[in-house]
C-alpha cells in the first residue's frame, strides 16, 4: 500500500497527480529518404504528434545496445532475427515484442499496438499503431 503524506486526503478517481509531460520536440525525419530533415543548414525541428512519429522511426531503425551513445533503454532489437533459424511464428511474434518494447519506454507512447507482420524473403514488413496524447498514429515498416 502507497503511503502518502496526508493519507486522508485522497485523489479523486480519474484524476492524475503526475505532472503533465511538455509539448514534445525532435528532428524531423523522413522515413522515404532514412534520414532526418534539413533546412538552410539546420535540423528541421518539428513539434506534437509528428515529433513522436519521428521518434518512432529512428527508435526502430537504430539497433539496441550497439552504441556507446545512447541508453540501453533505446533502440529495437529487430537484427537479433537475422539469421537466426527460428521458425516463422516465433519471428513474427519475436518482432512484434522487440517493437512494442522499444516503443514503450517513451513517455510520450501510451500504447502500441504491432500487426501485419509478414516476412517477404529476408525482409521484415508491418504495421505499427500507437497512442500518444496528440492521437493516435500509424506507420508502415
Amino acid at each position: 500500500m502507497a503511503r502518502a503524506l496526508f493519507p486522508i486526503y485522497a485523489v479523486p478517481a480519474g484524476q492524475s497527480t503526475a505532472a503533465p509531460l511538455p509539448i514534445y520536440r525532435d528532428v524531423s525525419w523522413d522515413a522515404e529518404a532514412g534520414r532526418e530533415r534539413w533546412s538552410g543548414g539546420n535540423p528541421v525541428i518539428v513539434s506534437g504528434a509528428e515529433a513522436v512519429k519521428s521518434w518512432v522511426w529512428r527508435a526502430i531503425a537504430t539497433e539496441r545496445y550497439k552504441w556507446a551513445a545512447f541508453s540501453w533503454d533505446y533502440g529495437c532489437e529487430l537484427e537479433r532475427l537475422v539469421g537466426y533459424p527460428y521458425r516463422a511464428d516465433t519471428k513474427r511474434s519475436e518482432a512484434v515484442r522487440y517493437v512494442t518494447e522499444a516503443l514503450l519506454v517513451n513517455p510520450y507512447i501510451e500504447s502500441c499496438r504491432v500487426y501485419d507482420v509478414t516476412f517477404d524473403g529476408s525482409t521484415l514488413h508491418m504495421r505499427v499503431e500507437y497512442t500518444t496524447p496528440y492521437g493516435r498514429d500509424a506507420i508502415y515498416v
